[in-house]
């Protein structure tokens, strides 16, 4: 699965050179509890094609009754852009969905400008980070190269939306767990890459839509390049190929680093790092392991879920409580 972003864009680009009417539907803001962040995109083709979400699918559904020709009532209005509320009531609210109370504010793009939409797919597609501004009294689009990703802004004249490549992770060691950990990965949106030099591995290797690479671990580390977006986790329990692939992930902006494994294991591993490749005990604050949240998981589908779960609260920068992490929690249970 890729970036959601990137394939509303897409497929909105695709409509327009198509010469089909399409509008873009941008959160813009929210006030209490809301289904979709804001910033969340959606495309409506004028036949009531959707891609993309704005909310759990009342909205969705009244944006398709009111403008487009699917039931032959809907109709699509041009010129310059506007700014809708959804739940100002709570009557509303229960009607689309919304916690009562909860108010949705969105911004309507009528027929996107279709080259606009290309250039922006284009470089995004290069792996660049895009900021998108919208001229609220026109429609016109302006797009820069962004240096950093950007929380949603708008004032009276613009609205700025910024959209980033696709987060990514690295695999080190096929398997089982991998498997599920990389299916779990695509449907979250991360494009994935599985390393493994080891055939014997590989061979039964059957997730769709996964990048391989036979490099040894660090070479594949290095290749990846990995950024802010990305996530690096060691999953063979082989010291000779997790070591020097976590060592050289440890020394780029990987949003997480860990690897698989018991305490024992994880307290080894750091021993081993601090004795034989000259690193500190702050060297490897970032280093993960065990990795994975306290879910008292034992088969490999729950331990990937528990692993996902762990990357995605980093990834959110929601912080874990100290419980949650499998050290801590198999500490205290021994302790209880």
């Amino acid at each position: 699965m890729e970036n959601l972003d990137v394939m509303v864009l897409r497929t909105l680009r695709d409509w327009r050179l198509a010469g089909r009417r399409a509008m873009l539907t941008t959160v813009v803001r929210t006030w209490g509890s809301s289904p979709r962040p804001v910033g969340s995109i959606m495309a409506l083709a004028e036949d009531g094609a959707v891609v993309g979400s704005v909310s759990g699918g009342c909205i969705e559904d009244d944006l398709i009754a009111r403008y487009s020709r699917a039931h032959g009532t809907g109709t699509m209005p041009s010129g310059a852009p506007a700014m809708v509320k959804y739940g100002v009531t709570a009557d509303e609210a229960h009607r689309f969905g919304l916690p009562c109370g909860g108010t949705l504010e969105l911004l309507f793009e009528y027929d996107p400008e279709p080259a606009a939409l290309a250039a922006l797919v284009a470089e995004l597609e290069k792996g660049k980070l895009m900021q998108r501004t919208v001229a609220l009294a026109d429609g016109s689009v302006r797009l820069a190269e962004a240096s950093s990703p950007a929380e949603l802004s708008v004032n009276a004249q613009e609205l700025v939306n910024t959209f980033g490549p696709e987060y990514r992770m690295l695999l080190i060691g096929a398997g089982q767990l991998a498997e599920y950990l990389a299916t779990m990965a695509r449907f979250s949106g991360f494009a994935v890459t599985l390393c493994d030099p080891r055939a014997e591995y590989r061979s039964t290797w059957a997730v769709p839509g996964v990048a391989l690479t036979t490099e040894m671990p660090d070479d594949a580390v290095t290749a990846f390049q990995p950024d802010r977006r990305s996530c690096v986790v060691a999953l063979t329990h082989d010291p000779k190929l997790d070591d020097l692939a976590l060592l050289e992930a440890l020394r780029s902006e990987a949003f997480y680093v860990g690897a698989i494994g018991s305490r024992r294991n994880a307290e080894a591993r750091r021993e081993r790092m601090i004795e034989h490749f000259d690193q500190t005990a702050e060297s490897l604050a970032r280093l993960r392991g065990p990795i994975g949240i306290y879910i008292g998981s034992k088969t490999p589908p729950e331990i990937a879920v528990s692993v996902m779960a762990e990357i995605l609260a980093v990834k959110n920068a929601v912080a874990l409580p100290r419980e949650t992490a499998v050290a801590n929690a198999k500490a205290m249970r021994e302790t209880s």
